[in-house]
């Protein structure tokens, strides 16, 4: 429920104590071909609250040196009574994340930490738009989700082909867009352009945009919902959740 002595459209940032977890794996699901979902159990998540929807974890794996590498990933879903907590793991690439992902197993152990800190955006806005690629997915299901009964939501996300379509349990009034590569995930900044300019102009009233991609690819749409569309700045937020090239590039976007 929306606190109305606050004023409409306040996004605001909340901290929290960044505290070390350790997990168990209790379940893996296949949910399409290169999206694996991890069910973990504990009870150090007894405590655990994510409550902004881009919010992330710090995961720590094991590397092939047997050092341990730090990847950012979305908590998918939660629950502190049961004390457990789903990860879903895009397998687009061939780093420690994916490799953990596709050989964990029931019984395995991980270590978390955080989430440091969330975005609260409030369910008051007359429609929202959400952009990305699969890394997005946890994000964009999350909202989707928890969506008041009947707002407009939008999501435009950049796939391979229809096997990695999803399909979310929501009682917002949901238009689902994927937008098909034809060529590497070096297309996804040109791909998801024009898929949000195919859209048209934006819906009268106020509403709030979410991107989340490949670094240029967020950048471009970015640029073009504020520059081109007009968006106001406070309306949105966008991060390169990944860099072409780069191990563990995580990017807010603001200009």
């Amino acid at each position: 429920m929306n606190d109305m002595s606050l004023p409409k459209h306040q996004i605001f940032r909340t901290r929290q104590e960044v505290r070390r977890r350790r997990l168990t794996v209790s379940a893996v699901e296949q949910i399409t071909p290169r999206m694996r979902r991890i069910h973990f159990a504990s009870p150090d998540l007894q405590d655990f609250a994510s409550p902004g929807i881009g919010d992330h974890i710090k995961l720590f794996l094991p590397a092939p040196e047997g050092e341990r590498c730090m990847r950012d990933y979305t908590p998918r879903s939660y629950d502190t009574a049961a004390g457990t907590l789903a990860i879903d793991f895009a397998l687009h690439d061939a780093g420690p994340a994916t490799a953990w992902a596709m050989a964990a197993q029931p019984g395995d152990t991980m270590e978390i930490g955080g989430p440091r800190g969330s975005t609260i955006v409030p369910d008051d806005f007359d429609w929202y738009l959400l952009v990305g690629d699969e890394t997005a997915l946890p994000a964009i299901g999350r909202q989707v989700e928890s969506l008041r009964p009947g707002v407009p939501v939008t999501t435009i996300v950049a796939v391979n082909d229809a096997s990695d379509h999803l399909v979310f349990t929501t009682r917002a009034d949901w238009r689902p867009i994927w937008a098909t590569r034809t060529g590497g995930l070096e297309d996804d900044a040109d791909l998801l352009r024009t898929a949000v300019a195919a859209l048209g102009p934006l819906p009268p009233g106020d509403g709030y945009i979410w991107i989340a991609a490949e670094a240029r690819a967020a950048r471009t749409v970015r640029t073009y919902v504020w520059e081109t569309l007009g968006h106001p700045k406070a309306w949105m937020k966008a991060a390169g959740y990944w860099t072409m090239g780069l191990p563990d590039a995580h990017e807010p976007i603001s200009d």
